[in-house]
């Protein structure tokens, strides 16, 4: 059975973060579901570009499968005011916590880490990457420049720049190396 990944889609999202890990994945195999953090699934990325997503966050509450039983993973793109909106929604954060507490992937990328996982208590203690400067935001973790930070099931990762290699360390958490490297391949990605 495939591994089954929810991407948060959010007013203001940046672009690269959210198309990347959802190519990427989908080229491991893994099955990504794009959910629209507002009542439309119609979404404005931060540079203007209109993604369609497959469905929002209320039809997936709705149908009953808003839940980590059924989901593998979650990945959280940055972009701003997308973080904020993705912090700001209530049905958002609940299940992102419930995703962490679960121990699922929660892989979150730019602006993220500090506006959505920060405020939430799931970087305490706990080594984290996000866009630079934005660390100044989040005490009680340790920030590192890496590019992308795997802590247990918490990836993070530093802007559109990484969003390859995030994709990639998200691919390796899902389905192993082998998976991960012949994406890699197949996108010439640079590791």
């Amino acid at each position: 059975m495939a591994k089954r990944v929810l991407e948060f889609i959010a007013e203001g999202f940046e672009d690269v973060e959210a198309v990347t890990p959802a190519d990427y994945l989908r080229r491991a195999g893994i099955e990504v579901t794009l959910a629209a953090v507002g009542a439309h699934r119609s979404v404005k990325s931060s540079r203007g570009l209109t993604l369609v997503a497959d469905t929002t966050l209320a039809e997936l509450a709705s149908r009953g499968i808003l839940d980590p039983s059924h989901w593998d993973g979650l990945v959280i793109p940055g972009g701003m005011p997308g973080a904020t909106n993705i912090a700001g929604s209530v049905t958002a954060v609940t299940f992102l916590k419930d995703m962490y507490h679960a121990g699922k992937v929660v892989a979150a990328i730019c602006a993220s880490p500090a506006v959505v996982l920060a405020p939430l208590g799931i970087l305490s203690g706990k080594r984290f990457t996000c866009f630079p400067g934005m660390e100044k935001q989040v005490s009680g973790a340790i920030w590192k420049e890496d590019r992308v930070v795997v802590e247990g099931n918490l990836i993070t990762s530093r802007s559109a720049g990484t969003a390859g290699e995030w994709a990639y360390e998200i691919i390796k958490k899902l389905v192993g190396q082998d998976g991960a490297d012949k994406v890699a391949a197949a996108v010439l990605l640079q590791r």
